[in-house]
């Protein structure tokens, strides 16, 4: 799958050694659907069948499986005032999502939302401290979050969601002065400078008396 394109030939479904144990037996889907579940329309852009492109472009450029992506997605969408409805996501896996082929279980639902939490996190951290250790210049660190919010605005486009031109370039903008702020804060720790985290002023360290 190319970036800006959406996944295109058809594929099997969910494969991989993390994959979850499904519930789906083959039968056709009840056609009898919950109400928000018909009318749920993210990821139209994507024919049915093509999870392991999908997958592909994925594990290219990310740390998340389409599978984990999915599901995160859903369970933010279909989230209430009680909690997520695991069980609706994953009885409804296939008629919400066209690329995932089988119906899961609640628990496979909450591994596959840990799962991701659990990557961003740890991508998080990484990125940080590559922004925070001197390894890239202020240009460098401009050029890595740019391919990075390129992704991220492709994944949300292949969502469903219309982003306009002003919206993208005033995102891209406050990035952009958010990681020059990290670098500059980031420099005076390493030179053990003593300075607010909101403002950079430098202060004289208080000595005991």
């Amino acid at each position: 799958m190319k970036e800006g394109e959406p996944p295109g030939e058809a594929g099997p479904g969910p494969t991989g050694d993390e994959e979850p144990t499904t519930e789906s037996d083959g039968a056709a889907p009840e056609p009898d659907l919950p109400p928000d579940v018909q009318k749920y329309d993210r990821f139209k852009k994507i024919e049915g069948g093509t999870y392991d492109r999908a997958n592909d472009f994925l594990r290219d450029r990310t740390y998340i499986t389409a599978r984990e992506w999915a599901i995160a997605r859903l369970c933010a969408d279909f989230r209430t005032e009680t909690g997520v409805e695991m069980t609706k996501i994953g009885e409804n896996l296939p008629e919400l999502v066209p690329f995932m082929t089988d119906t899961y279980t609640p628990q496979a639902v909450n591994q596959a939302r840990a799962a991701f939490e659990e990557k961003v996190r740890k991508a998080g951290a990484t990125f940080l401290y590559g922004a925070m250790s001197d390894f890239f210049t202020a240009e460098e660190l401009d050029d890595v979050m740019y391919e990075a919010t390129e992704v991220a605005k492709f994944l949300l486009e292949v969502e469903g969601v219309d982003l306009a031109v002003e919206e993208e370039l005033e995102a891209e903008d406050r990035i952009s002065e958010v990681m020059r702020e990290v670098q500059e804060h980031s420099a005076a720790l390493r030179h053990d400078e003593v300075c607010c985290p909101e403002c950079g002023t430098e202060f004289e360290p208080e000595t005991d008396q």
